[in-house]
């Protein structure tokens, strides 16, 4: 596919590296020169330095051609032009990334007036992915499946674990609850599992579940799946205001720590539920004051990276909750990931998931189509839902019999309301959400997951 995108920050570099690394033909406009020609020296694509959202600029970059523009600049107002002039210059799908809050009750009415593909907030769905942990506050990453019906949870095996080696094969005659075991992170090693597999302490475990059986599942093994019932913010940015919309409104009790008394007074209009304290949230004595130890979840929200570390670093020295961390820029994740931080956020990488899904689903729309993707350990490992819309080469075949390439695993089947944990003899049937696990990348279609 030949896609357009435009602006060149966190979001358009990380869309433009892996749409390209997909076989994509990306070409990116940005109208500072340098980052134009270092990115498109980089990375080996078209690179048009100038207004993304001039026509001329648009017909250097080829957009009679292009398939799909995503305008993922600074502002949104910006972003929605962009999409407007391709829209009318090249016909082509558009994706607008639009941030600003006062927009949020307006996004449908936007997207069918301007004829947009999709409209993608960055900060909304980051919230979204908070909301979901901390419905599972055991679970280190929660991503959802056929409108929330089904989850996929990592959690971490400790040492007095009863899973703490057992083999997968016994774990249906040790623990009640309908749950696969489709992913197991040992170290710097990623494992699909068999039967034979043995689970360890500190290894990090995905399951795949229907959610009264996740809670099963956790309640069995000994791990408390309560949601939890309070939560500190620290920092009032955009993610804080809709976390805490969210919280609320499930009826959490929400405290948010923001220094910026303009930005406490605003929280203090939108949000009348919650409790805002002027403050600095890097202060340990306020955070104390303000009862942190008390607290069952903590978000560290700020704008900077490297607070949100030791906040959170913070937290876990002074109590048990659950911890979620925001970070935009820094990519050191092996080093993260020793600091056992918990649930570590990276809304630039959510919003790339988001369009990625809708790319691949463009490239078969009359197949099965990718429903959801979330990319998994390090982008190691991708989770998709597909949702089979016609009779093929998977149907009606019992699981066993498909020659299915090694890597890939088939974790759970919904049909008509009803989440199936797949054994051998079950069967894809037209109509069906499946999620598959792979760690091959770039399916586009349900039968991808054959061998040829």
């Amino acid at each position: 596919m030949k896609i357009i995108i435009v602006g060149l920050g966190k979001v358009g570099q990380t869309l433009a590296a892996e749409l390209s690394r997909e076989g994509n033909d990306i070409t990116v406009i940005d109208n500072r020169e340098k980052i134009v020609e270092e990115f498109a020296s980089q990375y080996d694509l078209m690179g048009v330095t100038g207004n993304g959202a001039s026509y001329t600029t648009q017909m250097e970059a080829d957009i009679e051609s292009a398939d799909l523009l995503i305008a993922v600049t600074g502002s949104d107002e910006l972003n929605l032009l962009c999409c407007l002039i391709a829209k009318k210059a090249g016909n082509c799908h558009t994706i607008a990334r639009v941030r600003n809050p006062e927009y949020s009750a307006e996004v449908s009415f936007i997207k069918e007036e301007l004829g947009l593909a999709m409209i993608i907030n960055p900060e909304f769905a980051a919230a979204q992915e908070i909301s979901r942990i901390l419905k599972f506050p055991s679970a280190i990453d929660v991503d959802s499946f056929v409108k929330s019906r089904v989850e996929l949870l990592k959690f971490r095996v400790s040492e007095q674990s009863v899973l703490n080696n057992m083999q997968i094969s016994e774990l249906s005659s040790h623990i009640k609850g309908n749950v696969l075991i489709c992913v197991v992170e040992r170290g710097e090693d990623v494992i699909i599992p068999d039967g034979n597999c043995v689970l360890k302490s500190r290894d990090l475990v995905s399951i795949v579940a229907g959610a009264r059986d996740a809670n099963q599942f956790f309640r069995e093994i000994g791990i408390v799946a309560n949601q939890a019932k309070n939560i500190m913010i620290v920092g009032g940015g955009s993610i804080a205001y809709y976390v805490a919309r969210m919280m609320i409104s499930a009826g959490i009790r929400v405290k948010i720590v923001e220094k910026d008394l303009q930005r406490c007074e605003k929280l203090c209009d939108l949000l009348p539920k919650a409790t805002v304290v002027h403050g600095d949230g890097t202060d340990k004595e306020l955070l104390l004051e303000e009862g942190l130890e008390s607290y069952e979840s903590f978000a560290a929200l700020t704008n900077i990276d490297e607070e949100n570390i030791l906040l959170s670093l913070f937290a876990k020295k002074v109590g048990r909750m659950k911890l979620i961390t925001k970070i935009n820029r820094i990519a050191f994740d092996e080093v993260i990931r020793e600091l056992d931080l918990d649930t570590v956020i990276h809304p630039k990488d959510i919003t790339s998931e988001h369009i990625i899904r809708y790319v691949r689903s463009m490239k078969n729309s009359l197949g099965s189509n990718v429903e959801t993707l979330h990319k998994i350990i390090n982008n190691k490992v991708e989770a998709l839902e597909f949702i089979i819309r016609k009779k093929s080469r998977v149907t009606d075949v019992p699981l066993q019999k498909l020659r299915i390439k090694k890597g890939i695993l088939v974790a759970c089947i919904s049909r008509r309301g009803q989440v199936i944990t797949p054994r051998g003899n079950d069967f894809l049937q037209v109509g069906d959400n499946v999620i598959i696990i792979t760690q091959n990348k770039g399916l586009n279609d349900i039968e991808d997951i054959l061998a040829k």
